[in-house]
């Protein structure tokens, strides 16, 4: 009866992966391009030195980005929002560069980002065979199959590292059906070279996000050093000069975050009903109490200005998920099984999820001083161990990243710091004070009857344990922490690495002391997680993945994994209320939009545009949508022609696109990207950026 139930899982996941024939679908692995479909729907050769190209010149950027190549000397570009943290750390009163803008008029006035990391994707080599191999071995026993295959990993990332000097992660497709080693070249040293104003580069702001037509300038510049000196790019993607009409072919290579198309039906309903309303509940509370304290001061609203844009950014893409997953046509693709074998475990998750995510992932702990705190405990303690038997982000070849971030010397606001963190504390406050409902499944407020009877402390004593024997409010509490921690100082997390566990142990910072606290509590939720539904949800994907790649092979995509894919589809427009949107916009276009909204707020271009109006073609192209398949993550991905130069950089979806997560649908779901002609015009005719301009265009 199992069997029959994976098959027919099976069955229904597949029926979408395979539409990849049909539609503009897919975010494909650059070992697995989509040769065949791209040539049999657009009779263009994907051929390997094109490949090898793109994935050469494409970059993973910081934690959360994509970015490309741009010129032989390092020029990276990306969007103004990936790299707006980087602008806020080099803001000051005087000087707000997220409102102002910034352009280095020569390389000496380039500004270091320091923690930033940016990395290319060298090699890659499947260990999917080794891996089996090893972990064949022993019983079908999830907790030791799991241990071993994880040790093994840590190994051959450890020992590939060593021989080759490159950083190695092992990467995990299908949910567990492929494994394959990814070997990529880092750049540590970068620095901001331009960046627009804000109020152009995020034009129409929250209203106009994930709308279409936009009109943004979403485009930043950044330089990769080695030696102190622009590091020497072989491959670069070249600038277009040929301009964009309708139905050119394009391609977007990037790193889309996370995508769930793999998901059961009822993996699906727990992501519905628990994950994305407990996401929105954090999202809404902390959207109002970042603007009423924006609303105090112009100082106030540019400390928290990139908190807030991130903010409503997540909180608009949340809703059109969370609206995707209530549609019912979604659905067609997922039919309700006779028994869904993911169904028990997403079960006991949705009475486990809040403990999880409030203490691991940290939503209960919410400043910079707190996670600085974690990372510098956690760093001490897993060094103690073997590299094999250590959190995976705390192994040998994770440590460098980590000490860099650590260090990074971005400001902290103090007041932010107490805001932010008084708010998440209030909040796990509200929970651990809920009545506890009784449960079928378990103990009341339990997770897991049906998991070897695993039932975590009670809410209060968890809040005592947090809040001290004294009971202090949120505010106390998070004022105490924050004001009398000195993390805000570089010098002092430099003792503390240097220091070690020796240092940690000895520390009187309270927020140190805090971080230990809540760590037991914060482990044991990890290890819960990770064996009670991690792995034998992982196992059940496992099953179902090999079964899938043995009946289809090459013809379908993993899940995205914020690794590098390559996406294919065309310039295009759509209906919608029955008229035809134009897949291109342009500069007359925003000066219309911003006329017809009166120049107000956030539809107002800066100074700078108003006053070189007349200097600029009003027909440069400005926006443009595709039906590339992107998803978050994919900001800052260079949108490319078929010969490999870049025509565009991605920086949003459309509303349609936000289903993407669970389905591709290539009716409406459009990619919205910054069309090079209006980089390049502003560059030259507002900015003055002559410097630039030729780097990116001379041959």
């Amino acid at each position: 009866k199992m069997k029959r139930t994976l098959f027919a899982v099976i069955i229904s996941i597949t029926v979408l992966s395979l539409s990849a024939s049909f539609a503009d679908e897919g975010m494909w692995l650059f070992e697995n391009a989509p040769v065949n479909q791209v040539k049999t729907k657009y009779n263009f050769n994907l051929t390997d030195e094109w490949l090898d190209h793109v994935r050469l010149s494409s970059i993973r950027f910081g934690r959360g980005g994509s970015a490309s190549f741009v010129s032989p000397r390092g020029l990276i570009m990306t969007n103004h929002h990936v790299g707006a943290a980087q602008l806020q750390m080099h803001s000051t009163p005087e000087n707000d560069m997220l409102k102002n803008g910034f352009y280095a008029k020569t390389l000496a006035d380039e500004l270091p980002c320091k923690g930033l990391e940016c990395i290319v994707l060298d090699s890659v080599k499947d260990i999917t065979a080794e891996l089996e191999k090893v972990t064949s071995m022993l019983p079908s026993d999830v907790g030791d199959v799991t241990k071993l295959r994880n040790e093994t990993i840590s190994k051959i990332e450890q020992e590939e590292a060593n021989k080759s000097n490159l950083h190695c992660e092992v990467v995990t497709f299908f949910q567990g059906g492929k494994y394959h080693l990814y070997r990529y070249k880092k750049y540590t040293d970068i620095r901001l070279v331009w960046a627009p104003e804000q109020d152009i580069a995020a034009f129409g702001g929250d209203p106009d996000n994930y709308e279409y037509p936009r009109f943004c300038v979403d485009c930043s510049f950044f330089r990769a050093y080695e030696n102190n000196k622009p590091a020497e790019i072989k491959h670069y993607l070249k600038w277009s000069t040929d301009g964009v009409k309708e139905n050119d072919l394009v391609f977007v290579s990037g790193h889309p975050g996370t995508t769930n198309r793999a998901f059961t039906h009822s993996h699906l309903e727990f992501q519905r009903d628990v994950f994305f309303p407990e996401r929105l509940s954090r999202l809404y509370r902390r959207e109002v109490i970042y603007s009423a304290f924006a609303e105090r001061s112009l100082e106030n609203k540019r400390r928290i200005a990139h908190d807030l844009d991130a903010v409503k950014n997540y909180r608009k893409r949340a809703i059109g998920q969370l609206e995707g997953l209530q549609t019912p046509s979604l659905w067609k693709s997922k039919p309700i099984l006779e028994q869904d074998p993911m169904s028990e475990a997403c079960k006991g998750l949705s009475y486990f999820y809040k403990e999880y995510c409030y203490f691991e992932l940290g939503e209960a702990f919410n400043s910079q001083t707190f996670r600085l705190a974690r990372q510098l405990v956690r760093l001490a303690q897993e060094k103690e161990k073997p590299n094999a038997e250590r959190l995976r982000e705390y192994r040998d070849g994770n440590i460098d990243s980590i000490k860099r971030s650590i260090l990074n010397d971005s400001p902290i606001y103090e007041d932010v710091e107490i805001l932010k963190l008084s708010d998440s504390l209030s909040m796990l406050y509200e929970f651990t004070h809920k009545e506890l409902i009784p449960s079928s499944y378990g103990v009341a407020g339990g997770y897991g009857g049906g998991y070897g009877g695993i039932v975590h402390n009670p809410k209060k004593a968890l809040l005592q344990r947090t809040f001290e024997e004294e009971q202090p409010s949120p505010k106390e509490l998070a004022v105490k922490l924050i004001s009398g921690s000195k993390l805000r100082d570089v010098a002092v997390r430099q003792k503390l690495l240097d220091g070690g566990i020796e240092a940690i142990n000895e520390s009187d910072d309270p927020m140190i002391k805090f971080a230990i606290k809540v760590d037991s509590d914060s482990r044991k939720f990890r290890k819960d997680y990770e064996t009670h539904f991690d792995a034998p949800m992982t196992k059940i994907y496992t099953d179902i993945a090999k079964k899938r790649l043995k009946e289809f092979g090459n013809k379908i995509y993993p899940d995205a994994t914020f690794t590098l894919r390559l996406s294919y589809g065309i310039v295009k427009g759509y209906e919608e209320s029955g008229k035809y949107i134009q897949p291109v916009t342009n500069i007359a276009g925003m000066f219309k939009r911003a006329e017809s909204m009166k120049f107000k707020e956030p539809f107002n271009p800066p100074k700078s545009w108003l006053e070189n109006k007349t200097k600029l073609d009003p027909n440069t192209g400005f926006n443009l949508v595709t039906t590339n398949d992107i998803i978050g993550g994919n900001s800052g991905s260079p949108l490319i022609n078929a010969k490999g130069e870049v025509i565009g950089l991605v920086f949003d979806g459309n509303i349609y696109s936000l289903s993407n997560n669970f389905i591709y649908t290539e009716t409406q779901s459009r990619c919205v990207s910054v069309h090079v002609d209006v980089i390049l015009e502003s560059l030259k005719k507002i900015y003055n950026a002559e410097r630039l301009v030729k780097e990116i265009t001379e041959k």
